[in-house]
């Protein structure tokens, strides 16, 4: 392979991960309305932006974003809770991750894949 071809590949992959589009969030493809969550994730939506009271002492902590599944931000933009899974007796694996600017993203596999929620 030419060294321009794997400059140009290189380049890509920076610019899709810079742009988040890759990982677990990337496009209107990845959104959901508020009416397609699961009734406890509309539930957990309410209580965030009614500011709890929260079920879970964790909700409302800081969200590193490790993985760089949502767009990149300074620490402390984003901050999750919890959806209660009614079938599991810990708090399961689904989550709302909220960003300071008011945006709110839902993931049901732990932080794997995202999905924008829109209103």
């Amino acid at each position: 392979m030419p060294n321009w071809m794997r400059f140009l590949i290189v380049a890509l992959l920076a610019i899709g991960s810079a742009f988040g589009m890759l990982g677990g969030y990337s496009s209107a493809s990845d959104r959901m309305s508020t009416a397609d969550l699961p009734r406890e994730a509309q539930q957990t939506l309410t209580l965030i932006k009614n500011g709890g009271p929260f079920p879970y002492s964790r909700d409302g902590i800081t969200f590193g974003n490790f993985e760089k599944r949502l767009p990149t931000q300074p620490r402390g933009y984003y901050r999750e809770y919890t959806v209660k899974t009614p079938w599991r007796n810990d708090r399961g694996p689904r989550r709302i991750v909220s960003g300071r600017s008011g945006e709110f993203y839902y993931t049901d596999d732990h932080y794997q894949t995202f999905r924008r929620i829109t209103e």
